[in-house]
């Protein structure tokens, strides 16, 4: 897994930074108190109650940044430039009242500071709230909002091993970083030197597969060296690492879908995503279909579903215009669409087959490989392509 991006999450370190550099801040704040004293002069005590005051004025400023921090990008940018520009309007009105010599010197200086004020706090609330309609692509990719694009997905082992994500991942639907933690590859690498010889195949299967995905271009793979030396499972070691990253886990476990669900993780399971793409027919089930016209090969009709699905009906010729209860044989799924041949139900019944039927879904099957277009109804009825 040489050449994959290596990412070591940081945020544990920086939290602790973080309260390091508050309490510094809040020290220096308090010692300026103490030694500059610039409040309660008369008292004997003033040194202390500057400190306090210090310090009440730190923890004040503690709490706006929480609150800053909380607010995204376009709302901080918003309300700096509207606190900016009420400011700077505020200041060239305040230019015009200072020279008003009729009134008194506090009467302007005091219309001028309640002008600075309500324009800068006016600017702010409204540049605040109206932040969300600035574009940052259209300032530059340094004022890209990163933290709303991260999209990390967590690969888990059994997903690795079963191999369809590199088919998902291949088509183009699989977005974002994946994820894959060292805990993992060591897991897929002890079950590869695995004595049971069924076992090692999984294990050489796995390695390939992310081999696979690590050779696909548009993927952007990170392995991260987060472990968790107090969690024994590496099911819940996933769990934490997705509550700590943001992330989502992939999985086919069902059991590891239920826990992390409860745990408050999100899960995209692959077998929840192949059973909601499997064919809304099977061979053997039965369905009523209006048998529109004649078909390509001899006594056939053809039928269509809701969605504009071809159905191919053996012996169905004279059922043109009318209802008919289908017995499914077979469903030819490709990339132009997908259609579904079957024969009548009474035939079905008795157990009837046909070589004609053969010949003709084969006949159907070359024609659709070698066309890229879907079909579609008309008003008319008539089968129309693309």
């Amino acid at each position: 897994m040489t050449g994959v991006k290596r990412h070591d999450t940081i945020a544990p370190v920086m939290h602790g930074d973080l309260i390091v550099i508050r309490l510094v801040f809040a020290a220096i704040l308090v010692a300026a108190g103490f030694v500059l004293h610039p409040f309660f002069a008369a008292s004997r005590w003033n040194s202390w109650l500057s400190a306090g005051v210090g310090a009440l004025v730190a923890c004040c400023i503690m709490l706006c940044e929480l609150r800053i921090r909380r607010a995204t990008l376009k709302t901080l940018i918003g309300a700096a430039v509207g606190s900016t520009l009420g400011i700077v309007g505020a200041f060239l009105i305040g230019l015009l009242i200072m020279r008003q010599e009729s009134q008194p010197h506090e009467v302007r200086t005091f219309f001028t500071l309640a002008l600075v004020f309500f324009m800068g706090y006016v600017g702010l609330m409204v540049g605040g709230a109206k932040g969300d309609h600035i574009e940052l692509s259209a300032l530059g990719g340094i004022f890209s909002d990163k933290a709303a694009k991260r999209d990390l997905k967590v690969l888990d082992t059994s997903v690795i091993i079963d191999g369809r994500i590199a088919d998902v991942a291949e088509t183009g639907f699989l977005t974002g970083t994946l994820i894959i933690p060292q805990f993992i590859l060591r897991e897929l690498q002890q079950v590869a030197d695995s004595p049971d010889s069924s076992k090692r195949q999984r294990g050489r299967r796995g390695l390939d597969m992310l081999n696979r995905l690590q050779n696909n271009s548009s993927l952007d793979i990170q392995i991260v060296e987060t472990d968790f030396p107090s969690v024994r499972e590496v099911d819940l070691k996933l769990i934490e690492l997705g509550k700590q990253l943001d992330a989502v886990i992939v999985t086919n476990d069902f059991n590891l879908n239920k826990v992390s669900q409860l745990r408050g993780v999100n899960v995209l399971n692959i077998n929840e995503l192949a059973n909601a793409l499997k064919p809304v027919v099977l061979p053997g089930e039965a369905m009523r279909v209006f048998i529109l016209k004649e078909g390509k090969e001899h006594n056939q009709g053809v039928a269509y579903l809701d969605d504009g699905t071809m159905v191919v009906v053996d012996n169905a010729r004279r059922l043109i215009g009318r209802n008919a209860d289908v017995a499914v044989t077979s469903v030819l799924q490709t990339t132009a669409g997908k259609m579904i041949f079957g024969r009548l139900w009474e035939e079905a019944d008795n157990g009837a087959s046909s070589e004609h039927r053969i010949n003709g879904a084969r006949r159907y099957q070359r024609d659709v490989r070698n066309s890229a277009t879907p079909l579609r109804i008309t008003d008319q009825g008539e089968a129309v392509t693309e």
